[in-house]
């Protein structure tokens, strides 16, 4: 990834970090955003600790001026922006243990704002500034295609996403994909799961390997990435 210039959104922690620490040690330039100042600023010192070349942002992606401050810095630090990874994401449940209809209003509201809408918004915003040849991921997982108990609007938010990347899929050039690393130990999981630096390396190949017609309105899981790779 030499030469290239990433946005991820979410970088502070799971598998926003760990994507952008790999990232950057393939070479990239990585431009780091969370809302969380001190544990983003962590994150990408670590980064540029170890060699690589990272820049934190702090911005909020419910808030469109805030991301669209984002990817005009990120497409200054390098020419323009090559790859986007749309990873910021709530969950104000306890996986498995919040159903659907407990929800309360303020917490759907701010669920899909946080993992729908800042998705629309992170692509949105980055689209002046995305190369010809540009790639934008957008994490997501079973939950948003097989009916599971207790997932609440994390999985209805998901779901939407989803539909979000076959959508701008259909409308614009540059490839959108889902990427489905399997149940990783992040926060929104209950910290169950696989360790999100081994699921980074996925990243990397959506980002660099695989090719168009792989990654455009498609949903990359395990079995797509395993078979690719061996």
């Amino acid at each position: 990834m030499d030469g290239t210039s990433a946005v991820v959104t979410g970088a502070s922690r799971g598998i926003g970090a760990s994507v952008a620490e790999r990232f950057a040690a393939e070479g990239a330039h990585v431009t780091c955003c969370a809302r969380s100042r001190e544990a983003l600023t962590s994150v990408v010192d670590g980064i540029v600790d170890a060699g690589g070349a990272a820049t934190a942002v702090r911005a909020d992606v419910r808030d469109e001026f805030d991301v669209e401050r984002l990817m005009e810095q990120a497409a200054k630090a390098g020419d323009g922006i090559d790859v986007v990874v749309a990873n910021a994401a709530v969950n104000h449940g306890d996986p498995g243990e919040s159903p659907l209809h407990e929800e309360s209003y303020s917490r759907f509201d701010d669920t899909v704002r946080t993992n729908l809408r800042g998705a629309f918004t992170t692509v949105r915003e980055a689209l002046p500034h995305l190369a010809d040849d540009g790639r934008i991921l957008v994490p997501s997982g079973a939950v948003a295609r097989e009916s599971t108990a207790g997932m609440g609007t994390y999985a209805v938010s998901k779901a939407g996403a989803e539909a979000l990347v076959r959508g701008f899929a259909a409308d614009i050039d540059p490839a959108v994909g889902v990427v489905d690393p399997g149940y990783v130990a992040t926060d929104l999981s209950g910290d169950k799961g696989r360790d999100p630096e081994d699921v980074a390396p996925m990243f990397v190949w959506a980002a660099r390997d695989a090719d168009d017609e792989t990654v455009d309105g498609e949903i990359l899981d395990l079995r797509t990435w395993k078979s690719a790779t061996r």
